[in-house]
């Protein structure tokens, strides 16, 4: 029997083995040609420790896709360049955010794909850009790193504010302080005696009976107040009627003022008639008058005495 190891076939017998298992996580990631891929940069701000070459990459926990490239992105040091390659199938849009993920306590980084609003367009390369950019979000470690940084700042902050408060000068305006608000304390105890106490409490009562007092009375107020309302529409009442009867005067006044201004003007027409009439009366009384003188004077003439015709100067 030979129990010589044929240390070359074992060898072999590995090597076909690894050979096996690359080829199957090979056939398991590279997709059929019914679903090509597509390319896309990720710009991470962060550090991607833990990330590394075929990482997955994951949409709503499938593996959609694996990084194919990291580098410093040559256009900004301060952030990592990840070139990803996805299926086309995967619906990534213009809302959609890339997050750095841990993959249980391994320590290894795998990136993790969130859609927004399920009506928002499909990602595409801008001008100048060769692949489209999906956008990024700070990881679970990065908002811890950045709140735990924000606190000690702050705590730091708030214990050389504590330091500077209570430095030597403070502590003893601090110690003044405490020994004036005891000699307060003790005057205002010696202050407080049970005499000062039995007439706080007197006068507690004292007001306690104002108060009952001032209730009582309140109900007679009240009926006052009432009164004197009605007491005061009863004037309003009174008031509006004077008004009325004024404005009436008023209007029987004007209406007098108007009736004697047409009187007088009457008035001044008839003494204007009688002026004429009397004008007329005396005018005819004097040609009577004349008439009689002439009469007497010589009868005949009234009766065969002809007028004579006035010449008119230069005439014969």
């Amino acid at each position: 029997m030979n129990n010589k190891v044929n240390y070359a076939l074992i060898g072999l017998s590995v090597l076909i083995g690894l050979g096996l298992m690359f080829g199957f996580a090979y056939w398991m990631l590279k997709p059929s040609t019914d679903e090509e891929t597509q390319k896309y940069l990720i710009y991470f701000d962060e550090s991607v420790l833990g990330l590394n070459l075929d990482a997955p990459v994951k949409y709503r926990g499938i593996t959609v896709g694996k990084v194919i490239r990291l580098r410093i992105s040559p256009k900004n040091t301060e952030q990592v360049e990840v070139t990803v390659d996805i299926l086309k199938s995967t619906p990534i849009k213009e809302n959609s955010v890339a997050k750095l993920t841990a993959q249980g306590i391994t320590g290894l980084t795998y990136i993790n794909l969130t859609q927004g609003k399920n009506d928002a367009p499909p990602l595409k390369a801008k001008e100048g850009q060769k692949y489209p950019v999906i956008k990024t979000t700070p990881s679970f470690f990065e908002h811890f790193e950045r709140s735990l940084g924000d606190v000690s700042s702050q705590l730091s902050a708030t214990l050389y504010k504590t330091q500077k408060l209570l430095n030597d000068e403070n502590q003893k305006q601090v110690g003044l302080l405490l020994k004036r608000t005891a000699s307060i304390m003790d005057k205002l105890d010696r202050l407080l005696d049970e005499k000062t106490i039995t007439h706080f409490q007197s006068s507690m009562n004292n007001l306690d009976n104002i108060t009952y007092k001032v209730d009582n009375l309140m109900p007679k107020i009240d009926t006052f107040v009432a009164k004197s309302i009605e007491w005061e529409d009863n004037i309003n009442a009174s008031f509006e009627a004077i008004k009325g009867t004024y404005f009436r005067m008023d209007n029987t006044m004007k209406n007098m003022a108007v009736s004697f201004s047409d009187s007088a003007i009457t008035f001044e027409k008839m003494s204007h008639t009688v002026n004429n009439t009397m004008l007329e009366s005396q005018n005819v009384m004097i040609d009577v008058e004349n008439t009689l003188q002439e009469f007497k004077r010589n009868p005949s003439d009234i009766l065969y005495k002809k007028t004579e015709e006035k010449t008119a100067p230069g005439e014969r």
